[in-house]
């Protein structure tokens, strides 16, 4: 087999969620074409015709697609239950689905930090809980999670996105040190900024975007696109020995 053959995902089924647009959709038409059938979730993803089943299936793969509202704990559990039926196996899972509020930390509402910290760290904590407890009795399975440049640095007025993307890296870490040994890869993607509607406000922000730019050594922006070559890598045999990574795909970003 040779090097390119081992970023192949033929025969592997990939479950992807907050996959209907932004970097969530960009991971999964990139794992299509790769050769991985795609199950995919959203809190408003529609159940056929979706844009994201239309890149699927014109690379050739199959698409699932449920709708789940992460915030809701009883909806999760439900689609949980769906997937169980419906998927005999699950070999990657990518936990993308995510939110933000932001509001200054002295403003900041329970009800944003609640909401963000149950979207972003307990939903993902129990899809992969229950994932990977397959995985880990087959030996064998991919979690990928996406966490962030802010999983590093504290950001401005989004005090529970930092904390929850925070938690994203040492989730990653602990689910690492207890499954790399019965073959479950845990590793996650710390995207920089990218152009998604999570970051519309600062790209319309003249002062915020300038100030952003001229801390990335790649002078630009990022695009959901270019995540899907991480994404490639983590859920294929070529990072068989990668284990608790956080790979960072942020155009310099932290290392300036």
């Amino acid at each position: 087999m040779g090097i390119l053959d081992s970023f192949r995902l033929d025969g592997k089924v990939a479950l992807v969620t907050g996959c209907r647009r932004g970097i969530g959709r960009a991971l999964a038409a990139g794992l299509a074409e790769a050769g991985a059938d795609v199950v995919g979730v959203s809190a408003s993803l529609e159940a056929e015709g979706s844009e994201i089943e239309k890149e699927v299936r014109a690379a050739g793969r199959a698409f699932r697609g449920y709708a789940c509202d992460f915030s809701d704990r009883r909806a999760l559990y439900a689609f949980l239950s769906r997937l169980e039926a419906d998927v005999p196996r699950v070999d990657v899972l990518v936990n993308n689905a995510g939110m933000i509020l932001r509001k200054p930390a002295a403003e900041h509402p329970d009800e944003y930090w609640d909401k963000v910290v149950e979207v972003n760290l307990n939903a993902q904590f129990i899809l992969s809980r229950e994932v990977g407890k397959a995985m880990v009795a087959r030996g064998s399975g991919k979690i990928i999670f996406i966490a962030s440049v802010l999983t590093f640095q504290g950001g401005i007025t989004v005090p529970g996105y930092a904390a929850s993307k925070g938690g994203i890296g040492q989730l990653t870490m602990a689910l690492s040190n207890e499954w790399a040994g019965r073959g479950v890869n845990v590793n996650a993607i710390a995207p920089g900024y990218i152009t998604t509607d999570n970051t519309a406000a600062l790209q319309a922000d003249p002062s915020r975007n300038a100030a952003i730019l001229a801390r990335i050594p790649a002078s630009r922006w990022g695009h959901p696109e270019d995540l899907k070559g991480a994404v490639v890598f983590l859920a294929s045999r070529a990072s068989d020995y990668v284990h608790g990574a956080i790979l960072l795909v942020d155009g310099g970003w932290m290392g300036r």
